[in-house]
């Protein structure tokens, strides 16, 4: 089939990443001589420079890693909720929700240390060599992409009125960045420039990389960050409020690892984070596919996908979080499933259908059982339709844009990150950073990034798993995957898109796993390509946690006669862009062969994929 770029195939390396810079520069990695680990923290460090309004140093990523003849484990990078960061203390501040900006979303940051712990104990490089990537485009500059300037004009405001620490780096001049000029971040450069010099000459590799993770934890850089989330900040409630994170948040949390949560479908091992974060969503709705299913991108396969979606969105509302157990052997039991996919009819469900895991009463947030519609009053949500993080309704009245901001037609102006890496080796990584958003939080102007927002995904209801609860993660939406075939690691993939994240690569894996390979291998590039599409039909994850029941989102290069199933079938089908569903990256290795494959998303014109 036609595709916009080739499926790339090689021996050596092969990078995919959201952003051409960030896989140039873990491929120069790879050709130094590092390896897989080395390069995805190469990487990461300059997508917080060149999309800083999807990612930054004070968010959070989970990595799902592979290393060679070895067992796949997830690193997780989601930090928890401050010490202070109560149901109640928010609930006496007169919220009925956490704010979408500001310090008081902020958690305690993980991207930093995640990927300081993987470099630590999976690469091979120096500190100093992952770096210099990213503070040679901090300090000499890049030429953005668009997208980072857009941003930027819907929160010039803000930043000119409040934010003024914001409009020192992304307003110099009163200029936003713009394409084809060189825009810089000297605080940043300044802050790794530093902390280089701050670990130096403090033993080897591995003992400069524990005193840097210490700098960030208890030393300037935290010192600065607990200043920030102390200063009164015009946040989404359109209010100024002071944040709950301090020093010893900070001093006693770090990045960890644990066991992936595992489906086995059709020979494949599917691998995710846990249930702290929506990567069980994947193999449930795995698990809820019949033994055959309908052709290939027809109206019948459409409606089962999004209806098996809703269900395990469903359950990821009832059942998933930090604070409590999750009864995910029972979620992903034959017994459970059978039952719920009997639940699939032909028609469009619009309700939200938790099960009873185990026999257990399932309990929704008091807001998730709210329906608001379009035009329900003085607070009616405008619904937007497009693709990114989050797709989902936002308060046009609010004196604070939602994160990221969308435009008035739905067009997406920021979401998430995503990196993939495998080596020569054998090695495989798959990384899905995102929050400390240009649009989250002032810049803190001794750093030059932003704090986080994710505690905005916690209800502030005492009770649920995804509760705020001091010293647990917010349920996240970010969710990298890694493939085995016979247990050896094949595929690993994944995508910005918030709530979408794993609708698109349930559609992306399945095309990519089921239809004809090309050049001997999967056809990834035709699965990224391939018309995608989702759906809103549950609580979104971001403030203000609008759903709309029924929906189904399409790109216009869908066929008419799909979308014309679909409506029959009683989906709300909106027709958007032709190439605006989905944001997919993926790398893949031939156990058999070591032959490494690549693909990347061709949608918004910044995603790329290298190797040799």
């Amino acid at each position: 089939m036609f595709t916009t770029r080739p499926t790339l195939q090689g021996t050596f390396g092969m990078v995919s990443s959201t952003h051409w810079l960030a896989s140039q520069s873990a491929m120069a990695v790879l050709e130094d001589g590092g390896n897989a680990y080395d390069a995805a923290v190469a990487g990461a460090f300059v997508l917080h420079v060149v999309e800083p309004h999807l990612n930054g140093p004070a968010g959070e990523v989970p990595i799902l890693l592979a290393p060679a003849g070895g067992e796949v484990r997830v690193l997780c990078g989601q930090g928890v909720a401050p010490a202070r960061a109560s149901v109640a203390h928010y609930r006496g501040l007169g919220l009925d929700l956490v704010p979408g900006t500001g310090p008081l979303a902020a958690a305690v940051p993980g991207a930093f240390d995640a990927w300081l712990l993987l470099l630590r104990d999976h690469g091979t490089k120096s500190l100093a060599d992952v770096l210099k990537y990213a503070i040679g485009y901090a300090e000499h500059g890049h030429a953005p992409v668009e997208n980072v300037g857009a941003t930027v004009e819907t929160v010039r405001e803000l930043f000119e009125t409040e934010w003024t620490s914001s409009a020192e780096v992304y307003l110099p001049g009163g200029r936003a960045p713009r394409p084809g000029e060189r825009f810089r971040n000297p605080a940043l450069a300044a802050t790794w420039k530093r902390l280089l010099a701050e670990v130096a000459g403090r033993g080897g590799r591995e003992a400069q990389i524990e005193a840097a993770r210490e700098v960030w934890r208890t030393g300037f850089i935290a010192e600065a960050l607990v200043r920030q989330a102390a200063r009164p900040t015009l946040d989404t409630s359109g209010e100024r409020h002071t944040g709950t994170l301090d020093g010893d948040d900070l001093a006693a949390w770090s990045a960890s690892y644990e066991s992936p949560a595992t489906y086995d479908w059709n020979g494949w091992t599917v691998c995710k984070a846990g249930p702290w974060s929506q990567g069980p969503v994947l193999l449930q709705q795995l698990a809820l596919l019949p033994p055959e299913l309908p052709p290939y991108g027809s109206a019948d396969y459409v409606h089962l996908l999004v209806e098996g979606c809703k269900l395990a969105m469903a359950d990821r509302e009832a059942w998933y979080g930090d604070a409590a157990e999750v009864p995910l052997d029972d979620l992903l039991s034959p017994a459970y499933n059978a039952e719920r996919r009997a639940l699939v009819g032909p028609e469009a469900s619009r309700e939200l259908r938790p099960g009873s895991p185990g026999g257990c009463t399932p309990r929704l947030s008091a807001h998730a059982r709210v329906v608001v519609t379009e035009g329900a009053g003085e607070r009616s949500l405008s619904v937007a339709m497009g693709a990114g993080e989050p797709t989902v309704a936002r308060y046009p009245a609010s004196p604070v844009p939602g994160e990221p901001p969308v435009a008035a037609d739905g067009a997406t102006r920021g979401d998430t990150c995503h990196l993939d890496v495998g080596d020569r080796w054998g090695n495989m990584v798959a990384a899905t950073p995102s929050g400390g958003w240009l649009q989250s939080n002032p810049v803190v102007p001794e750093l030059g990034f932003p704090l986080g927002t994710r505690l905005q995904m916690t209800w502030l209801e005492d009770g649920l798993p995804s509760s705020l609860t001091p010293g647990r993660r917010p349920r996240t939406t970010l969710t990298p995957s890694l493939a085995l075939r016979d247990g050896e690691p094949v595929l690993a993939f994944g995508t910005p898109g918030g709530d979408q994240q794993d609708q698109w690569q349930l559609h992306f894996f399945l095309a990519a796993v089921l239809r004809a390979p090309v050049r001997g291998g999967l056809d990834l590039q035709g699965a990224i390509d391939a018309p995608n599409w989702h759906n809103d039909s549950f609580p979104g994850s971001f403030h203000p946690r609008g759903m709309r029941p029924g929906s189904v989102t399409v790109e216009a290069r869908t066929d008419p006669a799909v979308v014309a199933g679909l409506r029959r079938r009683g989906h709300d089908v909106t027709v958007g862009p032709a190439w605006s569903e989905g944001r997919l990256c993926a790398v893949a290795r031939d156990p058999r062969t070591g032959v490494l494959s690549a693909a990347a998303n061709p949608r918004g014109m910044q995603g790329y994929a290298v190797g040799r």
